[in-house]
Parts: structure tokens; sequence; C-alpha cells
């Protein structure tokens, strides 16, 4: 039993969510090449929450969302949370510096509007931001496809030392008045968005303008509340 015992708490500590019994099951089946039923499973499990319960651990087991997890107990997280806030700040890397700026200022923001505006795709920047929690989904479009719309939240204000996204840093002048956000006039003599399909796209010359002005405010903003960033 306690081969098995440390067997299930191996796949417990490596789950990135809670695991279910069947997981368990054929995860042990597998590896072992041995039959194991459910209740048996089980009972190690319950077996592994008593222990975890003393007093000498900082975890515990929990059953959640139906299946089982390793969660500090309460009494750690203040602790633990102020860790994950330093950690959080210090992987937060340019191209997510670039995407958050977007949003932040241009809030509600679908992901096509994103990528229109850095020219490359934000799949991977817009996941990392939402795992942080530093933004959220706010309604969808009404738009073709009726699209996603991200926002920022309580948490990047907290993130930023901010009371409103009204104390957000004025975004500087451009170059000329032809490149206000939100107006499609191009600006000659730069390099053109390339669309999806290769070619440049009338009026599109002012994105990758936007989306520079808009990180570098950030980023300063960034650097005033001592938060470090790493690449991608």
């Amino acid at each position: 039993m306690d081969l098995l015992a440390q067997h299930v708490e191996s796949l417990v500590f490596v789950a990135e969510k809670p695991i279910n019994l069947t997981d368990i099951q054929n995860s042990l089946q597998n590896a072992l090449e041995a039959e194991f039923e459910q209740d048996q499973i089980t009972e190690v499990l319950h077996s592994l929450q008593e222990k975890y319960a003393q007093p000498d651990f900082a975890m515990e087991l929990v059953e959640i969302s139906n299946g089982f997890q390793f969660l500090t107990k309460p009494a750690f997280h203040n602790t633990v949370g102020n860790y994950l806030k330093i950690t959080t700040k210090k992987r937060l890397s340019r191209a997510a510096i670039e995407t958050l700026s977007i949003i932040a200022y241009k809030q509600p923001v679908s992901k096509p509007e994103m990528e229109k505006i850095r020219g490359v795709s934000a799949d991977y920047s817009l996941q990392k931001l939402l795992e942080k929690e530093i933004v959220e989904i706010v309604g969808r479009s009404d738009g073709p496809g009726k699209p996603l719309l991200y926002g920022t939240n309580d948490k990047f204000m907290d993130y930023f030392g901010l009371k409103s996204i009204g104390d957000l840093p004025k975004l500087k002048d451009f170059a000329s008045a032809e490149n206000v956000i939100g107006e499609a006039a191009p600006i000659e003599e730069t390099t053109p968005y390339q669309s999806t399909t290769g070619e440049p796209e009338q009026g599109e010359e002012r994105f990758e303008i936007e989306a520079a002005d808009l990180a570098a405010t950030i980023d300063a903003l960034q650097s005033t509340n001592g938060v470090h960033q790493e690449e991608e």
C-alpha cells in the first residue's frame, strides 16, 4: 500500500489541474502493468488526505473539480501570494507587455484587433496574460464571428499600482496628427503592415507605430513600479 500511495502521490503532484480517478487508474495500470480498482485508489487518496492534514505539512490534498490536487493550506496563502506576485512580474515578456498595453488602452478589444495592431499572432501572449489573471474576457464583439473581447481587471490595477484605468499615463503625441489612435489615416514613408495575405493593406501603417507607442508607455509605468521582465 505504501508503494502504491507513493505512485498516486507523484501523479497528483505533477498534475497541472485536479486529476481524476480514471486518469490515475489508467496511469498506474500502464506504468505498473497491473490492475487497480477505483475503490482501491480512492482508499489510497483518503489515506494521503489524512497524511497531509497533519500540521507537519504546508500542503493538503483536496478533492476539487471532480479530481484531486495539492493546495497550500490557508495559513500560508499570504506567503505564497507574495512569491507569486514577484515571479509573475519577472516573467512578463516584451510580447506580453505589447499585448497588455493594447488591451489596457483599447479595451474592450478582440484578439483579431490585437493581432492587427501588433502584426503578429497574439495567441501565446494573450494566454499568458489570462493565466496571470491580469486580463479577462469581458464580452463578445458584434462584428463578424462575434470574437471574444478582452479587458483589464482589478489585479491589473494592483500589478501596476493604479487606482483606476484613468491613472494610466497619457499616450505621447505621435509624429503627425494623422496618427491619433482610432483613426485610419495612413502614414507615409513607413514600413506598411503586412496582412494575412502578405499584401499591405491601405491605412494600416499606423498600427505598427501605435503598438510601439503603447508598449513604451506601459514599459515606462512598469519601470516606475519596479517590475522586471524576461524575454520569451
